[in-house]
């Protein structure tokens, strides 16, 4: 239980900085535009890596410079010439990060945007477990831009959307349309809906936030797989 509040703790802190800080919101969002463009230009696992990990000190830097701001404004009730230093201090190095981002986005891309036309269109052929991971990153990220917005919730628990209904009907509607098996689908939709009824069941969420959960990670999931599946090699 200790681990898991710990957890809690984290997210909890990732969705006041959703909330309150504009700058984590429109990181969020070039984030998740990134992981869609290596998606389609097919970027190769090395430079995926290093997209990977320059979103995260993005991210983590933005983050502690919510941190800084907020032990800086609870330590001082007056303008101080040295919490001015601070609070510039932390966004000095997550405006550093951000231009080295923009750099390496541009290194990373730049061979995939100048041959562009069909070469990317082909790229895509052999791609369901990047739309996975694609898709539940999105679905994940939206949830908690809607417990931020409404204010309810944490994270992990509770809220104005149920992100396990989300994540549940995300990946059982990928695995219906990646595969195209009746009965794969009904065990998937099946497992989505025992994720959905146990949290009803434990009285976390209510019915409709549940049903709203599931909506999001439905609409989401097909949408990106109607976005690709004229050039997906499916499995077999």
């Amino acid at each position: 239980m200790r681990f898991w509040r710990s957890f809690n703790h984290a997210f909890a802190g990732i969705m006041y900085a959703a909330r309150t800080q504009p700058n984590l919101r429109t990181h969020l969002v070039i984030s998740l535009l990134v992981l869609l463009s290596a998606m389609l230009l097919r970027v190769g696992r090395d430079y995926v890596v290093g997209l990977v990990i320059i979103i995260a000190v993005v991210l983590a830097l933005e983050l502690l410079n919510t941190a800084v701001e907020s032990i800086v404004d609870l330590l001082t009730v007056t303008e101080h010439p040295l919490a001015k230093t601070a609070k510039d201090a932390a966004a000095g190095a997550v405006l550093v990060a951000s231009v080295a981002a923009v750099v390496i986005g541009y290194l990373v891309f730049y061979e995939g945007i100048i041959n562009g036309g069909q070469r990317v269109y082909e790229a895509v052929a052999a791609v369901p477990s990047n739309i996975a991971f694609v898709v539940l990153a999105v679905v994940a990220i939206a949830t908690i831009f809607a417990k931020a917005w409404a204010g309810r919730g944490s994270a992990l628990q509770g809220g104005a959307i149920s992100g396990h209904a989300a994540l549940g009907f995300a990946a059982a509607t990928l695995l219906a349309f990646l595969y195209q098996r009746p009965l794969a689908a009904l065990l998937a939709y099946f497992m989505a809906f025992l994720v959905a009824q146990s949290r009803v069941e434990a009285k976390i969420h209510s019915p409709a936030e549940v049903l709203t959960g599931s909506v999001l990670g439905t609409v989401v999931a097909l949408a990106i797989y109607l976005l690709a599946r004229a050039h997906l090699s499916l499995p077999g």
